[in-house]
């Protein structure tokens, strides 16, 4: 009878451009490219913030990286502040087989949320929302359905992402500092140059910030900023950073990027805090 192989990564057997992460006993929903340099909390990588601030967040990135496919706001931080140190790995084992009774994906047995096991939060699925499949950014755990042609640089862009990413070295530890650090970066990476370097909406012109307070998420006290932005073409959109704690482990930093377009197509502003308060740690409800 043959051992389950250990936590980590391997080649996703429904998608062997990959790498999917394996936790044991089952394929969870966190994939990366087969290149990426970080494993789960690898050494931190520093974060570039829209004025140029030296304060830092590294995130671990375990989501895919499909660079074939072009979507808007590819978010990727550490675009403005250097690359971060390579993480040396070995070749991973062939990957595990898929079991029976091991789903592939850790919240199909709930389809009202979308499980980010990794930070151990649970986020609500609302109508409007599907879970993130085939796309180009790290760490997408929500989207809205389909895609359009992007009004700047030719691509295909989405109205709404939900991003949740945990921070693993961060000079300031206050869900604060962090949400007010990280919103620029946000802003940028959702609506100036995509993982193509190209310019879907032809960068922000303006940004003015709607909100910016403490809130109850998962049990904890976060913080968010929000941020409406005007681009270059096109209605432009809504940014939010929002930063709690953990539902796991040291309960480090997490987080959770929204990203709505502007304009009648685009998802409810309303949606930002409904799904703020519907995230939960794992195990409740």
């Amino acid at each position: 009878m043959s051992m389950t192989p250990p936590p980590g990564w391997y080649r996703d057997p429904s998608y062997p451009l990959v790498e999917r992460w394996w936790d044991g006993t089952a394929w969870t929903d966190h994939r990366r490219g087969p290149e990426a340099p970080q494993m789960p909390l690898a050494p931190p990588r520093p974060v570039g913030g829209g004025s140029g601030r030296a304060k830092a967040v590294a995130l671990v990135t375990a989501g895919v990286v499909l660079v074939t496919s072009i979507v808007t706001g590819a978010f990727v931080l550490g675009r403005e502040g250097g690359g971060g140190t390579a993480a040396t790995r070995t070749t991973p084992p062939a990957a595990p087989a898929q079991t029976a009774g091991s789903p592939a994906d850790p919240s199909s047995g709930d389809p009202s949320v979308v499980v980010d096991e990794l930070n151990g939060i649970a986020l609500p699925l609302f109508d409007g929302w599907v879970r993130a499949q085939d796309v180009a950014e790290d760490d997408v755990m929500m989207t809205t359905p389909g895609t359009y042609d992007c009004p700047g640089d030719p691509g295909l862009c989405r109205h709404g992402r939900v991003v949740s990413r945990t921070v693993t070295a961060n000079d300031e530890r206050s869900p604060k500092a962090l949400a007010e650090h990280d919103i620029a970066d946000a802003a940028s990476t959702a609506y100036d140059r995509d993982l193509l370097d190209k310019r879907p909406f032809h960068g922000v012109t303006s940004h003015r910030q709607l909100r910016a307070s403490p809130v109850a998420v998962a049990g904890s006290v976060g913080y968010l900023v929000r941020w409406q932005v005007k681009t270059g073409v096109g209605p432009g959109g809504y940014v939010e950073s929002l930063a709690f704690p953990s539902g796991v482990g040291s309960r480090a930093l997490v987080i959770v990027r929204f990203v709505f377009d502007a304009g009648a197509d685009g998802p409810p502003l309303t949606d930002m805090d409904r799904i703020t308060e519907g995230i939960r740690p794992v195990g409740t409800r």
